[in-house]
């Protein structure tokens, strides 16, 4: 029996790169960068099914030049790389990883918000460059996490499971969200309104998804409206924060710190004046990278590829529409 060829665009956890390999015959891109755009398009119209990451453009021109593509599988939560709306045209269902990272996305942005905090980043360069001479009382203070009022943008799943550990700190929560979310028991917050939540936080968390409304929400303006002594960290999508913006504020003092997993462009250049800044920490879209979390997405990207090929709704489909239902 002949076995359907799929493109992986990345080595994955070898977990779900396995079960592919089982079902399939793979052709695997190696190298640690994407694979160019003709490149995937030229994969993509003499294969069956796609593996694929945020970082791949899958637009209605590959799509429409892929007669033989049944299913694109996408190793992340998001899939606004993904033309879905072309996918759905030709009958592509597509595959995505809902759910599996929301609580070690939680962690790692209480982290950054800690770490921000109590300017680790700058502690660690200061030991590193020999600068630590003593000990000394006015050396690197930061600001204190417990009692204090945190701002969620976005109280879906992550910023719920954020609320939660905020929750052991003592912390006031507080949070805007452009939908009517029902918050779960055990989940203490307070609704506002994006002014309010400006004003009133010495801790904002951004964990709204990206569309054309809260692309740059994070602007000049809304950063004016923040304390001086504000931190704001962003694990959601880079381009919620205008980066021109946000390095004006710092730089001025109109807020005290961020803490950035995500980046408009990404990666950041080295050039990028955002780098400059000691009140800056910025780290390379690992909110989601622990073992567990990531081999769970490499097994569910699989199961979506394998569930395309053989015919069977994707178990975790982002148009389900696709199947007519």
């Amino acid at each position: 029996m002949i076995k359907p060829t799929v493109f992986v665009t990345r080595v994955i956890p070898a977990k779900g790169l396995e079960m592919v390999r089982e079902v399939c015959e793979v052709i695997l891109w190696e190298d640690e960068l994407p694979p160019p755009y003709d490149v995937l398009r030229s994969e993509a119209a003499r294969t069956d099914g796609l593996l694929c990451l945020l970082s791949d453009r899958i637009d209605a021109a590959l799509i429409q030049a892929s007669p033989n593509l049944r299913v694109v599988s996408q190793m992340a939560v998001g899939f606004d790389n993904i033309d879905v709306t072309a996918a759905t045209a030709a009958g592509i269902p597509v595959g995505h990883t809902p759910g599996v990272l929301t609580d070690t996305t939680a962690d790692f942005a209480f982290a950054l918000l800690m770490a921000a905090a109590r300017r680790t980043g700058e502690g660690e360069r200061l030991v590193h460059a020999g600068q630590w001479r003593t000990w000394g009382p006015t050396l690197l203070m930061g600001q204190d996490v417990h009692g204090a009022t945190l701002g969620i943008v976005g109280m879906g799943r992550i910023g719920q499971a954020v609320a939660r550990r905020a929750r052991g700190f003592d912390m006031r929560v507080i949070y805007y969200d452009e939908f009517d979310v029902q918050l779960p028991a055990g989940i203490s917050a307070e609704r506002s309104s994006l002014e309010e939540l400006y004003a009133e936080s010495d801790f904002i968390s951004l964990h709204t998804p990206l569309t054309p409304n809260t692309h740059h929400l994070i602007n000049a303006t809304a950063l004016k409206q923040m304390k001086p002594s504000c931190v704001l960290v962003n694990t959601a999508r880079g381009p919620v924060v205008d980066p021109k913006a946000l390095y004006a504020a710092l730089a001025n003092g109109e807020i005290a710190y961020a803490a950035l997993d995500v980046t408009e462009p990404e990666p950041i250049p080295p050039d990028d004046p955002l780098l400059t800044l000691d009140n800056c920490l910025i780290v390379p879209h690992i909110a989601s990278s622990s073992i567990a979390t990531r081999t769970r997405m490499a097994v569910m990207s699989a199961e979506n590829l394998i569930a395309g090929l053989k015919g069977e709704r994707l178990p975790y489909c982002a148009n389900p529409q696709v199947y007519g239902t």
